[in-house]
């Protein structure tokens, strides 16, 4: 049986190049929040209470071109519909975690969902693995979003390629899954459904949220002719 501690270094030593990436992209977020006119308290309790990249980068971006707060809500629910998925795949190695579990839900997020994902293939449902990594996780994204926020107007995210570390993390991170028909065909339908809609002049949280919910079924296509097909 595997130890607590070989499991919170296992843990760490997985979580930790992804943390860093992650570190950046919380630098780039704190950067641009107060720069659109957030204060330094709002965007480090923004990351310490919502914990998304992606619905606070399009929160920042959608407050200071003067959204309304019902558009800024629908389009943070419709981003973040992805953690519906997310926990119900993780529902075994939630549910193990007890009284914990509400807290470990809290971390159902897009790196640590596919670390757990990975663990539990090999492992067995781990709560105590997802655990670490979730607060690994946390802990880079609050401190970077604290730094990004105490140099506000004095970096430029853009200058510094800060802003190309979402995609390169998330393409790290998508790499290895693609296997099997229903995971390609997925991916190739998110490719062009973005190609299209960023073409045809659409803003970008719109383009995530439209591939989001229409490329997974392409997946779901690819899988049910295979399935017809054995």
């Amino acid at each position: 049986m595997v130890g607590r501690k070989q499991i919170t270094l296992a843990a760490i030593t997985e979580a930790f190049p992804l943390a860093l990436a992650i570190a950046a992209y919380g630098i780039s977020y704190g950067v641009l929040a107060t720069q659109g006119g957030f204060t330094f308290g709002q965007t480090v309790a923004m990351s310490m209470f919502v914990f998304s990249g992606s619905a606070q980068l399009v929160t920042a971006g959608m407050m200071a071109g003067s959204a309304s707060a019902i558009s800024i809500l629908a389009a943070v629910l419709l981003l973040n519909l992805r953690n519906l998925l997310y926990g119900a795949a993780l529902a075994n190695t939630v549910s193990l975690a007890g009284k914990w579990r509400f807290a470990l839900a809290f971390g159902v997020s897009d790196e640590p969902f596919v670390l757990a994902s990975a663990r539990e293939q090999k492992h067995g449902p781990d709560p105590f693995y997802f655990a670490i990594v979730f607060v690994c996780f946390y802990l880079s994204w609050v401190f970077a979003s604290l730094a990004g926020a105490l140099l506000g107007a004095q970096v430029d995210p853009l200058t510094w390629g800060l802003d190309f570390v979402f995609p390169v993390t998330f393409t790290a991170l998508l790499v290895p899954s693609l296997k099997g028909r229903p995971a390609m065909a997925t991916a190739l339908a998110a490719v062009g459904i973005c190609l299209l809609f960023h073409y045809s002049g659409f803003r970008e949280e719109l383009i995530m949220i439209a591939a989001g919910m229409l490329a997974p079924l392409a997946g779901l296509m690819a899988g049910g002719r295979k399935s017809d097909g054995q």
